[in-house]
């Protein structure tokens, strides 16, 4: 008996299959120098306050890319920004791992990288939204939303089995050529009546307006994005020296933890979605969830030091905090298609989620000499408990970001 598949999901699956991949590829050119890290280290090609700066560069000009791109991409074509993204940081990928002798053209290279790749999401996230109803988006959302966090553990098998050279010349080519591959599929998208550009839902009167944003409470979710993006991007970073440093595991050992935890840890999304439904579609409870349950694991972590326990507690902790990031990327956000601004909105919120990363990272290496891990630890527990604070439901009230 044949199946049949409904229209509207076959154009969210041929769609969101397409995102995923292409954003697959973004997370595993994002992690990798994190995942390779140890080798450089142990190899003298970079310190750690090197890695330091060049974490900070790249979430600099990826945050102003994200805002500058987001505002961009309610105007350009969404398949110009996506493919010309994907090419141009492929490109710059692959320059930057033959000239990693040179320190001041590695930092440059790898910042420029960083702009490039923020040509992706925002539009990515406005194409999907504009173009399959709610379910379907929150759905496509979902899956590239997963696929962003499998970006981690697929760096760390990179950098198992290759060496740190190899690793950054299959990302870089990676990128490149799933540019030239969504060149062709958003053409015979648009062949076939799947994609069409610049709608939205006017049907609220609301009409295409940043200002439409303060009711759907974008200075709530301008907090959460802020504290979510220093858990999931600058804490994720630092993760294998973390494990080299602070546990004493070696180079491979330490990439083979952080493959296994980022892989545990990529079921957050999922979870997500799954305890969205479980709680009736409220979104705020969501959030709140996801930050007391990483406040707890934190906590714990400070008076753990059994070395599995603590990458347990460790990965936990991260977890419950991209839950609340995942229901914020992958709900919220595209349910902010009434307002016409999806690209802008996700922008913003991308722009203040790696500013604070890039705050953070380049803040780390010097927390830890002056107050060491345990410090570091503290501060990380302090953030999310002002998550849980932030996302309290004090009051039921008419949610509008949730549909």
């Amino acid at each position: 008996m044949a199946i049949t598949i409904k229209p509207e999901a076959r154009k969210a699956i041929s769609l969101g299959s397409l995102c995923a991949v292409s954003y697959l590829a973004v997370y595993i050119a994002r992690n990798i120098l994190s995942a390779v890290s140890p080798q450089m280290v142990e190899q003298d090609i970079f310190t750690n306050e090197e890695f330091g700066a060049f974490s900070s560069l790249f979430f600099i000009t990826y945050a102003i890319g994200q805002l500058i791109n987001g505002l961009v991409g309610d105007k350009i074509k969404s398949k110009h920004m996506i493919s010309f993204g994907l090419l141009l940081s492929g490109i710059t990928g692959l320059l930057f791992s033959v000239v990693t002798d040179h320190l001041m053209l590695s930092y440059i290279t790898y910042a420029v990288m960083g702009f490039f790749l923020s040509m992706i999401y925002a539009p990515m996230t406005k194409v999907v939204s504009e173009n399959t109803t709610l379910i379907y988006a929150e759905r496509c959302s979902l899956g590239y939303t997963f696929s962003a966090l499998l970006g981690s553990p697929f760096a760390g098998l990179l950098a198992l089995f290759l060496p740190w050279k190899g690793g950054l010349l299959f990302s870089g080519a990676l990128l490149a050529v799933l540019g030239l591959i969504c060149m062709v599929a958003f053409r015979a998208f648009e062949h076939k009546g799947y994609i069409k550009y610049h709608q939205y839902d006017c049907s609220l009167g609301e009409g295409s307006s940043y200002r439409v944003l303060f009711k759907h409470q974008i200075v709530r979710f301008t907090v959460i994005s802020f504290i979510t993006g220093i858990i999931r991007t600058a804490v994720v970073f630092w993760f294998p020296i973390y494990l080299a440093q602070y546990l004493g595991y070696s180079a491979s050992t330490a990439s083979l933890i952080f493959t296994v935890a980022t892989l545990a840890i990529s079921a957050s999304s999922f979870l997500a979605v799954l305890l969205h439904t479980l709680l009736k579609r409220n979104l705020i409870l969501t959030e709140f969830i996801g930050f007391t349950g990483s406040s707890f694991c934190f906590f714990l972590l400070l008076c753990v030091h059994i070395p599995l326990l603590n990458v347990l507690l460790l990965s936990l902790a991260i977890l419950f905090s991209n839950i609340s990031a995942a229901a914020m990327w992958s709900i919220y956000c595209p349910s902010l298609r009434e307002t016409g601004v999806v690209s802008g909105a996700t922008g913003f919120l991308d722009f203040i989620s790696y500013m604070a990363a890039a705050l953070a990272t380049s803040i780390f290496p010097h927390a830890v000499d002056a107050i060491g891990w345990g410090g570091v630890i503290l501060v990380w527990f302090s953030l999310v408990a002002i998550g849980a604070l932030v996302t309290l439901p004090i009051k039921k009230r008419k949610e509008q970001v949730t549909c």
